[in-house]
């Protein structure tokens, strides 16, 4: 059984990490970013909503983010473990899933924050280039396709999220910093929270996480 909460800003490599994560321990990923980009492209209303914050790069409102985060543990799947990324993000979602967590009688088994500098930041998230058809992820630098726009795996065009534009990463580096600051106060008070160097190698970095978690 693991609890684990995956921190780090945007472009730090949580995706690949949680993947690699949820995989070893075999517990459910609980991912905001995935369950918004689902309710988007379904176009429900909380989608939608949700939309008109990341297309500009701020962060989706505590009491909508807090139930769908809610809803998820409470679910029969996650009584054996799983993986929380991109929540919480600020201390008061944390004072939430506390709460949440004591209702549902569970606890926590790590808190692990992946850090990396943000000109890194912003040369990955500016960089990064998703298939339209099967939504399978690129990069310019880092991990382009054989052919420049277009996907290896299916074919599809890829292209640029609105989110990933120089200017909204800017600014969703900054709200993110802004935001996050007291929570990694919060749990580094605590002497719960543990610190990982994401400029490495992939599978350093999954090393290092392993080794803070086990």
């Amino acid at each position: 059984m693991m609890r684990a909460i995956l921190m780090g800003p945007p472009g730090a490599g949580k995706g690949t990490q949680a993947e690699m994560l949820i995989e070893h321990f075999k517990i459910p990923h609980i991912s905001t970013g995935d369950m918004f980009r689902t309710a988007i492209k379904e176009r429900t209303p909380l989608g939608l909503k949700a939309k008109e914050y990341m297309d500009s790069g701020a962060l989706v409102p505590d009491e909508v983010t807090i139930g769908i985060v809610a809803d998820r543990l409470a679910q029969a799947d996650c009584l054996n473990g799983f993986l929380l990324d991109g929540f919480p993000r600020t201390a008061a979602q944390a004072d939430a899933l506390a709460k949440i967590l004591s209702d549902l009688n569970m606890g926590l088994d790590g808190i692990i924050n992946i850090e990396v500098e943000d000109a890194i930041l912003l040369e990955r998230l500016t960089g990064r280039r998703v298939c339209k058809q099967c939504s399978s992820t690129f990069h310019t630098v880092y991990h382009p396709s054989k052919e420049q726009g277009v996907c290896d795996k299916c074919g599809g065009e890829l292209y640029q999220r609105s989110d990933d534009t120089l200017e909204t990463a800017q600014n969703r580096l900054k709200v993110y910093n802004d935001q996050t600051e007291p929570l990694i106060a919060y749990y580094s008070e605590q002497g719960r929270l543990k610190r990982i160097q994401g400029d490495q190698e992939i599978g350093q970095v999954f090393r290092d996480v392993l080794d803070v978690l086990e």
